[in-house]
């Protein structure tokens, strides 16, 4: 494409903020055209617009649509309003980077991928996770052979924002009534940026619980999964208590990433340090930037978009390769249900 790509976004809610900050600095590099958005609430459409200045901002994403016709639309709403969004974005031929979690169920998902595939409309879901610098610098350092032989990845997730009866309502009151919760809503980050750093799954284990009374569904509860690779990943959750860090939310909790050659552990702060096998600890030094959220991951995320959509390749995350990532929280549930572990037929 000779020009920018023309993005207008759906949905001005609490995390719509970090698509637009990044998509004002893609347009500034001249990646992108930030020309709308759409919000149905008064108040929040005109703060969007105040603070980011999008362009232009609309009642609804069909009239968005229609008036503006971009080629990428960003939603950046609600889990049951996903579907109707790329409908809408089929009829005028856009593209749909779509929020995670992409439908609130399974079948809903794998139906707007076929809908999405027999239409021929873009769909990459927005898993930020496997963005974070943290992240990346892992999958370098595996890369590298510095862990040897990898075996194990955990993490204690803690960022303490789940405790009383306003858990959740200053930034996104819809958590208290999704019947799914801590897998649904926060694991699947996990299992997604696991899967990158460990290659596919063959057998899920789980056993949830529901701490806070005043939530509709799960969120605490520890999940072991197993790899092809023969490497195991053990996440232990709640989002009850919190863990040492200036900002509980950066990393989500503390992680450990072993190997036949040492430890690497991740701090709640997003430093890294390596202990080599029988030896010190160590800082593992690394550059990232402390911007936008949790180590400008929407940002990393949305400018891979864009670039390999103009240069004619296909991103990470594709609706269809996402879906993998589904059917792993179908057996988290399943496991979880039939308190017994799941094998991942397809995925190993």
């Amino acid at each position: 494409m000779s020009r920018p790509f023309r993005v207008a976004v759906a949905g001005a809610g609490y995390f719509a903020q970090f698509h637009l900050e990044a998509w004002k600095r893609l347009q500034a590099e001249g990646l992108v055209e930030l020309v709308g958005l759409a919000e149905p609430d008064e108040t929040r459409r005109g703060s969007a617009v105040d603070t980011f200045g999008p362009g232009r901002a609309f009642g609804d994403v069909g009239s968005m649509l229609d008036a503006l016709r971009p080629d990428i639309l960003d939603i950046a709403t609600p889990p049951p309003t996903h579907f109707a969004m790329v409908r809408l974005a089929a009829e005028y031929r856009a593209a749909c980077i779509s929020q995670k979690p992409l439908a609130p169920t399974f079948n809903e998902a794998s139906e707007m991928v076929a809908f999405a595939e027999s239409t021929g409309t873009r769909l990459v879901v927005h898993e930020n996770f496997r963005w974070m610098p943290w992240y990346r610098e892992m999958r370098r350092a595996l890369d590298q052979g510095l862990l040897g032989t990898p075996h194990t990845i955990s993490v204690r997730m803690r960022p303490g924002d789940g405790q009383g009866h306003d858990a959740y309502l200053g930034r996104q009151p819809y958590f208290q009534k999704m019947e799914r919760f801590l897998v649904h809503e926060t694991i699947i980050h996990f299992v997604d940026t696991f899967r990158f750093l460990f290659g596919e799954l063959t057998s899920v284990s789980a056993r949830l619980r529901k701490m806070n009374p005043v939530i509709a569904g799960e969120d605490a509860g520890y999940i072991m999964l197993e790899f092809a690779s023969g490497a195991t990943a053990l996440i232990d959750a709640n989002r009850s208590n919190d863990h040492s860090a200036g900002n509980t939310r950066l990393t989500m909790g503390e992680h450990w990433l072993e190997g036949s050659a040492g430890v690497m552990r991740l701090s709640g702060d997003g430093a890294l340090f390596w202990k080599p096998h029988l030896q010190a600890e160590r800082p593992h030094p690394y550059a990232w930037c402390n911007r936008n959220f949790s180590g400008d991951c929407v940002y990393e995320q949305q400018k891979h978009i864009v670039q390999t959509l103009a240069n004619g390749l296909t991103p990470v995350n594709t609706g269809r390769d996402y879906l993998a990532n589904y059917a792993i929280e179908e057996a988290i549930y399943q496991s979880d249900r039939e308190r017994r572990t799941v094998a991942m037929p397809g995925c190993g």
